[in-house]
């Protein structure tokens, strides 16, 4: 937590976090990966946590980075900094793709890659139904608690569909918008304070 966001009192919401929750980083958290993100978290529990960052797509083409896969016409997203040589996705597949596992209500994690390649040479499967993330954001035993005693982030919910409908550049303060008043202020800080 930085000294301004102690002097403007920024404080939790007291939700736990858990799997299909979002993790929603404090406005003036100054980091590459994680400034103003939002996270799926696609598991927690007494081991630790991970989750992708839903709001960060990348500039190059999802084939300009991943050769060995059919042509795919979708934004590659910055899933986090952890295995950033590895491809993650989340999908609305379901059952239709084994080894998934549900993340929240119509929304899924993983599952076998030879079966996504397959849905999207034959063109059952498209850029509205499977997002795809290099690297996932990931914390130890007890690390994500304490990142949430010092305000590093807010705990919420969102359904499937509008977490993978929303705009990458505005589900930041649209996920704020479903905490309620106390957090509107938010949005409207600047993301770097000592430019004002």
């Amino acid at each position: 937590m930085t000294d301004i966001s102690k002097f403007l009192k920024i404080k939790s919401n007291n939700i736990a976090p858990s799997r299909g929750k979002l993790l929603i980083s404090e406005p003036f958290l100054n980091d590459y990966y994680f400034k103003r993100s939002v996270v799926l978290l696609a598991e927690h529990n007494e081991e630790g946590s991970f989750g992708v960052i839903m709001n960060k797509p990348v500039t190059v083409k999802f084939n300009e980075v991943i050769k060995d896969f059919p042509d795919f016409d979708a934004p590659l997203y910055l899933g986090g900094p952890v295995k950033s040589d590895s491809l993650f996705f989340v999908h609305t597949m379901g059952s239709k793709i084994s080894n998934s596992i549900e993340i929240i209500d119509g929304l899924y994690w993983g599952g076998n890659i030879n079966e996504i390649k397959e849905m999207i040479m034959l063109g059952v499967l498209n850029s509205n139904d499977i997002r795809f993330y290099i690297g996932y954001s990931g914390w130890e035993s007890k690390q994500l608690e304490s990142e949430l005693e010092k305000n590093s982030w807010l705990v919420s919910t969102m359904n499937s569909k509008k977490l993978l409908t929303t705009e990458p550049d505005i589900l930041w303060k649209t996920s704020l918008d479903t905490l309620g008043n106390d957090y509107k202020i938010w949005n409207n800080f600047p993301s770097d304070p000592g430019s004002n």
